[in-house]
């Protein structure tokens, strides 16, 4: 929906591949939600998140929140790029309960705190609640409220004016229930400075087992503006099959903020990396992260991997592809975009 007749107040949600001030994470220290719930070792967990913090540190700062007690294992784990910083958590998802940094020609850089419900009460989140005002408190910087359920998985923008998100997480009963996508497009005009919403089904029927209910980075991802890379699977008779054809044509169908048709480059999953008897496994290499000047990717250990590393090599001519392998984390439903939340650096005009 065009949103021309509503105002913004000059705050913008920058693009992922505009440049970064810092990465910022959240340490999993849960043992009994990876172990008991996701049936994966939390220290192999934690392998695969400093993982991905090495790698992003490679390139740009690295913040990572740590529950106190589990200070000494991040220290062993992360290395000299990561700041270690100690704030109560319950859970790991720093795109969803971390902020979302925005910012403004003559303000500089501040925060969106959504009300962050652990994807409709799935989980305890007394704690994670309040990690994205911590956060922005930590920095000094400006915290904008909303009482809006929303998780920045569930959100992509171009820079440009343009959102992507999805009907199943944002029109669920279980996170906005009598809010209509007016209102909720509405607050993203205010605080994200958005021009146009792009409502793609998600997951409608939830046969994915996805505890985020379908978040939008599961199922595609902005090359550059127009230019989405976009999840796809090659077991056409999957259930999941139909979702993914169903979120195509919404594409297909829509126009960005400026009025383009989008190009979709598709993104084949990693299938053969699935867990069959996991109850969920995040398999899509949709959930790459931008780093300054690198793609961090997920990776399986599979031959899909490289095939995925050479379609990221030419929608991000210039960027270098850094494979990250994550097949425990996987276990618990996300990747690496799911772990991760970027700090753009603000440059006065």
């Amino acid at each position: 929906m065009q949103q021309n007749a509503m105002q913004s107040n000059g705050w913008w949600m920058p693009a992922e591949w505009a440049r970064h001030a810092a990465t910022w994470m959240v340490w999993p220290h849960n043992r009994a939600l990876w172990e008991t719930k996701w049936g994966v070792t939390l220290a192999h967990v934690q392998e695969d998140f400093a993982r991905v913090a090495n790698a992003i540190a490679r390139f740009e700062p690295v913040k990572m929140l740590v529950d106190p007690s589990a200070v000494a294992g991040a220290k062993a784990l992360c290395g000299p790029g990561i700041e270690l910083i100690e704030q109560a958590v319950n859970d790991s998802w720093c795109r969803d309960s971390g902020p979302t940094f925005v910012c403004h020609p003559q303000l500089g850089t501040a925060g969106v705190s959504w009300r962050f419900n652990a994807w409709g009460g799935k989980s305890a989140h007394d704690l994670d609640e309040s990690l994205a005002r911590r956060v922005l408190n930590h920095l000094g910087l400006e915290c904008f409220g909303t009482p809006l359920s929303n998780e920045g998985g569930a959100i992509h923008v171009d820079g440009e004016g343009t959102l992507i998100t999805t009907e199943s997480v944002l029109l669920n009963p279980n996170r906005n229930p009598g809010v209509s996508k007016a209102e909720m497009e509405a607050i993203f005009t205010r605080l994200l400075g958005i021009k146009k919403t792009i409502w793609l089904p998600g997951d409608p029927d939830y046969v994915t087992g996805d505890m985020t209910d379908g978040h939008v980075d599961g199922v595609c991802a902005f090359a550059r503006p127009g230019v989405l890379l976009v999840d796809s699977t090659l077991d056409q008779s999957s259930v999941y099959a139909e979702v993914v054809r169903e979120n195509r044509r919404a594409l297909e169908l829509a126009t960005d903020a400026r009025g383009r048709h989008f190009e979709l480059i598709e993104l084949y999953e990693a299938t053969d990396a699935v867990d069959t008897d996991a109850e969920v496994f995040c398999a899509s290499y949709t959930n790459f992260y931008i780093a300054n000047g690198a793609i961090i990717m997920p990776a399986y250990g599979i031959a899909a991997d490289h095939v995925a590393a050479e379609v990221l090599a030419q929608a991000f001519p210039g960027r270098e592809i850094v494979p990250v392998q994550i097949n425990h984390l996987a276990h618990g439903g996300g990747g690496v975009h799911c772990i991760t939340q970027q700090q753009p650096a603000w440059v006065k005009p």
